[in-house]
């Protein structure tokens, strides 16, 4: 099945010198792939001249003559930037060129960029952010990561349904056991937005399984399949364990230097170390989708290298081909009107 992702070139901390040569690999390692990197022509025509030809076809730019700064305000950038190659790489979508877009720019500007071009999908009130966790059991899809600081029960609800539809598509999972966040198991914890969001859960044909605490992010239950929760207490749940990777990374490093003898641990215990590094580095757990739009969008980290964008990029091509979005739609007003709720 052939694809093709727009890429928005300038976003970003690093901006091309990261979603060139991330673009360009993924195009070596898939054939069916082409994409379109959007951006500034004058920037991204010099890093492409020796290669542009060999990927013929596959490999085009679409000028965009604006940039979307990374602290930028999103109502001026969506009003003011109506050329940037965010926007621009957002309507590729819409208009159908593109499959999927990818962007590693600012945050608040990407979603109600999204959001604006391409309009919700109908019976859903508001989009919600959503990616993986690495856990002991593997990994564990969480959302929302910070779209929606405040949320009514009614909208954890819909985004139990809309993660619930990804899950089974992208991990080929028929009844996705789905949880709600909260601060102890027991049903009698948690505030009213919660305990009326597992009210509506527990009378839906989602396959509920109840509360879990923070620990389940990574730690958790063989039995979660989704985490769901607001987007203030996602964003500081996901941004908790970003510091505390960093944290464990910086010790271990920092207690293997202190003397020779350390040195010499730290070469036996090498491959164990290198095996954790993988299981646990963010870079492969990057990008997350936006869902609730009529159209795939996913975030890339500001700060990603070549491997960590060329993540979010692969995650576009699953979920092109998963065709997520389609799934989502026929399945959302079924689940809201007819079939979740008895």
């Amino acid at each position: 099945m052939a694809l093709t992702i727009s890429i928005d070139a300038m976003g970003g901390d690093f901006g091309p010198l990261v979603t060139v040569p991330a673009s360009l690999e993924c195009l070596k390692e898939n054939t069916g792939l082409k994409i379109i990197l959007v951006g500034d022509q004058g920037v991204l025509k010099p890093l492409l001249l020796d290669v542009i030809a060999h990927y013929s076809g596959r490999l085009s730019i679409q000028h965009a003559s604006e940039c979307v700064g990374m602290h930028e305000l999103p109502a001026q950038a969506l009003k003011n930037k109506k050329d940037s190659s965010m926007r621009v790489a957002i309507n590729l979508v819409r208009d159908g060129v593109a499959d999927a877009c990818v962007s590693a720019g600012n945050t608040g500007a990407l979603m109600a960029t999204a959001k604006f071009v391409l309009k919700m999908i109908p019976g859903i009130a508001r989009p919600a952010i959503i990616s993986t966790m690495p856990s002991i059991h593997g990994h564990t899809h969480a959302l929302d990561l910070g779209a929606n600081v405040d949320c009514t029960a009614e909208h954890l609800f819909q985004f139990a349904i809309m993660g619930n539809e990804l899950v089974k598509a992208v991990e080929n999972i028929a009844r996705p056991k789905v949880a709600l966040l909260n601060i102890g198991e027991e049903a009698v914890k948690g505030n009213d937005q919660v305990k009326t969001a597992a009210k509506l859960l527990e009378n839906s044909s989602l396959n509920y399984v109840g509360f879990v605490e923070g620990d389940s992010l990574n730690a958790g239950h063989a039995k979660v399949d989704l985490i769901v929760t607001d987007g203030f207490v996602g964003n500081v749940a996901l941004k908790s364990i970003e510091g505390a990777a960093k944290m464990i990374g910086h010790s271990l490093k920092a207690s293997f230097s202190k003397n020779l003898l350390a040195k010499l641990a730290a070469l036996i215990a090498y491959p164990a170390l290198k095996s954790f590094k993988h299981r646990i580095d963010p870079r492969l757990y990057n990008g997350a989708s936006f869902l609730g739009l009529r159209g795939l969008v996913i975030k890339s980290h500001g700060g990603a290298d070549t491997l960590a964008f060329k993540t979010a990029i692969k995650l576009a091509e699953i979920e092109v081909r998963k065709d997520v979005i389609r799934k989502i739609s026929e399945h959302v007003e079924q689940a809201l009107v007819t079939g979740v709720r008895s």
